[in-house]
């Protein structure tokens, strides 16, 4: 690992003016990311700025009734929130489902949003990858890609966002505030990553240095029933293959409002607003949650060994709606 010079900041203002000081300082929260890719040589930054000590942690109620998660709250205090397990149950499963307790305890919200690709090759810098290397190639497209993206994807890379927690929150229609030194500002979580395109090293639309403050989840999500299913390689935790955070709002056996995100299938959390489109005003059937899935999914451009998420997605969209549905009858 490359030497690097360590600052702990106690004030905002204070670790936005040391990150701002060169293009290689990075912020640490947790750490469970950045560590990993400092020992391979992904990221070799010159400063490190701790900002777990920060007054950004805790989670909050705003005066418009929407929930305030701290950017440097743990993953594990988010997930056991009574406000969260109660309002937003889909992201305290995606949070529980998204790593073991011990990594919980220490990522951060701020951080679990921004961790990198889990793509084999842009983790091995002996590999070209365009994520990493700008212009030098993505192996993937040809080589080892059974759980890379089929939606949305480019020549230029080709590879998933890791994050589960993300997933939940495009669902709510979360928004993420930060701060830089020219004031604060904010973003939908849905705006946050950018389109792969032909720069797929330009992963957010964050403004440079900026710092992740916290995470508003608007108060209209309350009245949803909400899930999240994740469908993993294995039974202890790995990064999804494909996963499904779903809200439902039934009225009468119709649907009012409809919520679908889905992971494991994009660079960026995809959240599915054609089927959402589908199936307000209509009658909630299997049926009707396997066409609209389907309609979805048609967008699909599948590589050579990952089809198979196009079918895992439209079912898994079809059964945890089928379930919301019918938890939501009398």
């Amino acid at each position: 690992m490359k030497e690097f010079a360590y600052h702990r900041a106690t004030q905002v203002s204070e670790a936005l003016q040391l990150t701002a000081q060169g293009d290689d300082v990075r912020f640490l929260g947790g750490g469970t990311n950045l560590v990993d890719l400092m020992k391979n040589g992904v990221e070799s930054p010159s400063r490190l700025v701790d900002i777990r000590f920060l007054p950004l942690a805790g989670i909050s109620e705003t005066e418009h009734g929407a929930l305030l998660l701290g950017a440097t709250t743990t993953n594990s205090d988010i997930a056991a929130h009574p406000n969260v397990r109660r309002r937003y149950p889909a992201l305290s499963q995606a949070i529980l489902a998204g790593a073991s307790g011990q990594l919980r305890n220490m990522a951060t919200a701020g951080g679990n949003l921004l961790q990198r690709t889990r793509c084999a090759y842009f983790a091995d810098p002996t590999e070209p990858c365009n994520k990493r290397a700008p212009g030098s190639g993505c192996p993937a497209l040809a080589g080892a890609h059974h759980n890379h993206a089929i939606l949305d994807w480019s020549e230029s890379c080709v590879a998933t966002h890791p994050s589960d927690m993300a997933v939940a929150l495009a669902a709510f229609d979360a928004e993420v505030r930060y701060e830089t030194l020219d004031g604060s500002g904010y973003l939908p979580l849905t705006h946050l990553y950018r389109p792969v395109g032909v720069t797929p090293h330009e992963e957010t639309a964050l403004p440079e240095h900026a710092l992740i403050t916290g995470i508003a989840l608007p108060s209209v999500a309350t009245s949803l029933r909400s899930s999240y299913r994740k469908v993993r390689e294995r039974a202890s935790y790995a990064f999804a293959s494909v996963s499904v955070a779903a809200a439902l709002d039934m009225r009468a056996g119709q649907i009012h409002d409809v919520r679908i995100a889905l992971g494991g299938v994009a660079a960026r959390p995809w959240r599915a607003g054609v089927a959402e489109d589908l199936l307000r005003g209509a009658i909630a059937t299997p049926e009707r949650f396997r066409s609209a899935a389907a309609t979805e999914l048609s967008a699909a451009r599948p590589l050579r060994d990952n089809a198979y998420k196009v079918v895992l997605a439209q079912n898994l969209i079809e059964v945890v709606l089928t379930e919301l549905a019918a938890a939501g009858q009398p």
